[in-house]
């Protein structure tokens, strides 16, 4: 009898000391931003000035076909990668006849956990509530102009 007590106790010891797996705690959503982290996010008046005027001189060197005015204004990284086709094909999906409105201004994450500033324009007699043509403008903190996408709305 002694023996049968003993397996038992042996075989039940690891109930009464197992644990209990506790869930994972999860931190509820945060549904709107603060006005203070949208103040953040936005570019200050002066950096939006710079941005603005070098992205204006990058289009109108673009309807000029001054490939040296162009390439004055981009970011070494992005002189290593343009080439003759990318301009020839931004002059061909930029109007540049038309004038640009600044529809938002901030800053862009990327991959490596980097951000950048950018600005994205509509055209200014394009009156719709969405836009249907937006051009995404990326800097650099010294203002040249990193990249530079042009790409139309879904509806």
């Amino acid at each position: 009898m002694k023996k049968i007590v003993f397996i038992l106790s042996v075989l039940s010891a690891p109930f009464f000391f197992s644990q209990k797996k506790a869930a994972p705690k999860t931190e509820p959503k945060k549904e709107n931003i603060s006005t203070d982290t949208k103040a953040v996010l936005q570019l200050n008046k002066n950096e939006l000035a710079v941005y603005n005027g070098n992205f204006l001189k990058f289009i109108s060197a673009l309807k000029a076909s001054d490939r040296k005015g162009m390439e004055a204004l981009l970011a070494e990284r992005a002189k290593k990668m343009v080439t003759d086709v990318v301009f020839q094909k931004l002059a061909a999906d930029i109007d540049t006849g038309k004038a640009f409105e600044i529809i938002k201004s901030g800053n862009k994450p990327f991959i490596d956990g980097s951000s950048y500033p950018m600005i994205q324009y509509k055209y200014a007699d394009d009156k719709s509530a969405e836009p249907v043509k937006i051009i995404t403008a990326v800097f650099e903190k010294d203002g040249k102009i990193m990249g530079i996408k042009p790409y139309k709305t879904v509806k």
